[in-house]
């Protein structure tokens, strides 16, 4: 545990192609993300995927748009023509995503308002041609379906830095519980997964650091079988919870006890004054960490030491300089 984000193979993530720059939309154009290209892209590989392109649609192409029909079905078609592209979108979401389960995903970056791609309020037209901002888009869908765990963004929400540092955080939390689980790995092992994690479930969902905590001190007298299941979607589910500024400082705070015997008084009113610098929204979660970290090599305090929470992507990211 103490490379976090270091794996043996590439760490692969689904990508919206136009996201890349890839000229694959409608109008032939592209919606380049330069955090994702530029900033995220050295530390994975994306799998660029466009539906519609790969559907036999073209490029440039007719624009599609979702209508709800009479029955309340959502249907995929041309927005002059009126052709429904409906089965062929959902026979080829099946096919694909069965296909992206083999290439190991640790996450997914979904385009925008995309019929196809969209994660959330995408426009759907109803009967009398009005449109609501309720829907997903087909291939979305299909993907949050089959897998529920996976951490999935729209790269709209990447702009906003507490979503961008979630999504993050929980690709690489993916990345580990997933490589943990793909070893011969033993309850021990599981008890040293979640201990590492502790102080990352507390800043994200306290109900759920505790509901896994009881969960793994009865592991021993669950199926093995259930155990990965049971414990992969409650714990990918906590970290979908935004760590907010109240429960970041808890955790700041719950460190600080670790320290007590370490610290003179000068040494622990600086750390204090830190950690109520960021409460009020002064420095940025950087800051504190940074400090935090320093005394933790120091007087190697081994259960911090270990925790991901003070390393939980690489730093050259500079995620937690903005939240």
């Amino acid at each position: 545990m103490k490379r976090l984000y270091v794996s043996e193979g590439p760490i692969r993530i689904g990508v919206s192609s136009c996201l890349l720059g890839e000229q694959v939309r409608f109008d032939g154009g592209h919606k380049r993300s330069d955090f994702l290209v530029d900033t995220f892209g050295r530390f994975v590989e994306f799998v660029p995927v466009c539906p519609e392109m790969e559907i036999g649609l073209g490029t440039p192409r007719e624009s599609i748009c979702l209508i709800r029909d009479n029955t309340r079905a959502v249907r995929l078609v041309g927005n002059k023509t009126g052709l429904d592209h409906t089965d062929k979108m959902d026979a080829y979401a099946e096919r694909r995503i069965t296909a992206l389960g083999r290439d190991d995903l640790s996450g997914y970056v979904l385009k925008k308002d995309s019929p196809s791609c969209g994660m959330e309020r995408v426009r759907v037209y109803g009967p009398s041609g009005m449109a609501t901002r309720d829907g997903a888009g087909l291939f979305a869908s299909a993907l949050m379906r089959r897998y529920p765990s996976l951490p999935i963004e729209e790269e709209g929400r990447l702009n906003d830095p507490h979503l961008r540092e979630n999504f993050v955080e929980r690709v690489f939390a993916y990345r580990r519980m997933r490589s943990f689980f793909s070893t011969r790995w033993t309850l021990g092992g599981l008890v040293q997964f979640h201990t590492v994690h502790k102080l990352v479930l507390m800043a994200h969902s306290p109900k759920a650091y505790s509901a896994l905590g009881r969960f793994v001190a009865d592991a021993k007298h669950l199926a093995r079988d259930q155990l990965r299941d049971d414990y992969e979607r409650p714990f990918m589910d906590a970290l979908k919870k935004l760590a907010t500024t109240a429960r970041h400082t808890n955790v700041l705070q719950h460190m600080l006890g670790y320290l007590r015997d370490h610290l003179d008084v000068t040494a622990r009113a600086e750390l204090v004054t830190l950690i109520d610098d960021y409460r009020a929204g002064l420095v940025p979660l950087i800051v504190p960490i940074t400090l935090f970290r320093h005394y933790v090599r120091k007087f190697d305090i081994a259960y911090l030491r270990d925790q991901v929470y003070l390393e939980p992507h690489p730093k050259e990211l500079m995620l937690r300089n903005h939240v």
